[in-house]
């Protein structure tokens, strides 16, 4: 799928790998559609991006409602969707049992799982929806790719609800490419390893220098940059399907 002219949503868009993804899309003829909680860092994209070229809506991804407004917002702004990129997403620590060895509150592990895992299918159910209508080009309507991670496979300790989300997403990749096979409409996923997002990026100098060292190679933090021309890749490659593709300089973590 050639990026000039399409339409892409970017959930989580507004920082991070969203916002790396987001530029590079942009760059790529684009137009951009970010959806995010973070009102103020989305202003910015947009302004930077261009007002014509991108647009921005707060948007809770668990929420149908809040996702079904949204895309019917971008429809009207921009008369169609073509790409689906999900990297909104949060990743909080917790151990099964506390320190006093008190369970964790059922609540926090459904959070994860409905930001992470739940909001990626929100996203797509509700974009694939109007992919379906596009023109059929090069046998493609649309686009979708999702972001887990290589704690699906390599989950550490007090990541037991972070990986089953991301796990999740791994799992749900395959069947939904055959479920929207027929409609022209691709899905992929992005498991990204160690990526030097601002939040990684604002610990201390030799925190970040021991998670580089973990890496064989390149032995340093990925860049967002890296996520979004992987994502800008799929997009543009027609004949990748189903599959989850890790970007992290071949780690496996190990069990710490």
């Amino acid at each position: 799928m050639d990026l000039a002219g399409k339409v892409a949503v970017v959930t989580g868009g507004a920082s991070g790998l969203g916002k790396a993804t987001t530029e590079i899309l942009a760059s790529r003829g684009a137009n951009v559609a970010i959806f995010d909680l973070n009102a103020e860092a989305g202003a910015e994209v947009v302004k930077a991006l261009g007002d014509d070229n991108a647009g921005f809506w707060s948007v809770d991804v668990a929420s149908a409602e809040s996702v079904e407004k949204a895309v019917t917002a971008v429809v009207e702004k921009f008369g169609r969707i073509d790409v689906l990129i999900n990297c909104a997403g949060i990743g909080p620590a917790q151990k099964i049992l506390n320190r006093e060895d008190e369970p964790m509150p059922l609540e926090d592990f459904a959070m994860l799982i409905g930001i992470n895992l739940t909001g990626s299918f929100n996203a797509a159910r509700c974009c694939a929806a109007v992919m379906a209508k596009n023109e059929l080009v090069n046998g493609e309507r649309g686009v979708i790719i999702h972001t887990a991670s290589v704690a699906a496979y390599e989950g550490q300790v007090g990541q037991c609800a972070y990986s089953a989300s991301k796990g999740g997403i791994v799992g749900m990749t395959l069947p939904m490419a055959r479920d929207l096979a027929k409609l022209g409409i691709r899905v992929n996923t992005i498991a990204p390893g160690i990526m030097g997002t601002p939040l990684l990026r604002g610990m201390p100098d030799n925190v970040q220098q021991s998670l580089a060292a973990s890496v064989p190679n390149p032995s340093r933090l990925g860049e967002p940059d890296e996520y979004g021309s992987l994502a800008a890749h799929i997009v543009e490659n027609g004949y990748i399907n189903g599959e989850t593709i890790r970007i992290d300089g071949a780690i496996r973590m190990q069990p710490r």
